[in-house]
């Protein structure tokens, strides 16, 4: 299940003794919550973007329609003005489906980027979140090696050497 702006911004870490600054996660919290905000905006962004484009797309369509229409008026006129009308016709048309083919391909580009760089995020959120537990947990090993070498210890051995 993807991790949402909630997810984020709801996040406790339970406090512990020489832990992290709880201030400094807290920042860090925050700035990864704008950032995936930004991302999730620009996510958007791009798929209305790519809504757009196919608005564009029908009117393409529609400008090609119109092109067949006067075609046919243009079939009432002398045979060597029909051969030019339909040649600038057909220009127009590879043209406007060459550039609708062009339109769509940039578009799938852009989504395809977005998700490879949603999917690095994602992967790099995992790897910093396990790099986290280890350091906590190692963190907790040393702490608890710490009490039990002071339950083990006299106390002579606790008092600094003069």
């Amino acid at each position: 299940m993807p991790l949402t702006v909630l997810d984020i911004a709801n996040k406790e870490f339970k406090t512990s003794i020489r832990g992290y600054n709880q201030d400094e996660v807290d920042e860090f919290l925050d700035e990864v919550m704008r950032n995936y905000e930004a991302l999730i905006r620009e996510n958007d962004e791009l798929r209305q973007s790519t809504a757009g484009m196919g608005e564009k797309l029908e009117q393409y369509r529609a400008l090609e329609q119109t092109l067949q229409n006067t075609l046919v008026v243009a079939q009432s006129t002398a045979d060597d003005m029909k051969q030019a009308a339909r040649k600038e016709a057909e220009l127009i048309v590879r043209e406007a489906e060459a550039r609708a083919r062009e339109l769509i391909q940039k578009a799938e580009d852009q989504v395809v980027r977005q998700h490879a760089e949603m999917d690095r995020l994602k992967r790099e959120t995992e790897q910093f979140r396990a790099r986290v537990k280890s350091l906590l947990e190692s963190q907790l090993a040393l702490l608890n090696q710490g009490f039990s070498l002071t339950e083990h210890s006299s106390p002579q051995a606790l008092e600094p050497s003069r």
